[in-house]
């Protein structure tokens, strides 16, 4: 798990990444095997949706963030 907000925060930046990865060899598996388009599309799919989720994760996680440091001052 993650030690601090930050690091929650950068985790989840590498998981976005790890996606924008898988997202670009699934391209590369279409280029190469056509047939396999249908199947590629499910998971793309999937991927778009984690990403999505993942980056409001993150936005809320930094909206929490700048408003307990408002709290703090």
């Amino acid at each position: 798990g993650a030690e601090s907000r930050n690091d929650f925060e950068h985790k989840i930046g590498i998981c976005k990444k790890e996606i924008k990865e898988s997202k670009h060899w699934l391209r590369m598996v279409v280029l190469a095997a056509p047939i396999l388009q249908v199947k590629a599309r499910v998971l793309w799919n999937e991927a778009s949706e984690l990403n999505l989720i993942l980056s409001a994760i993150v936005r809320t996680s930094k909206a929490n963030k700048t408003q307990l440091a408002a709290r703090t001052i």
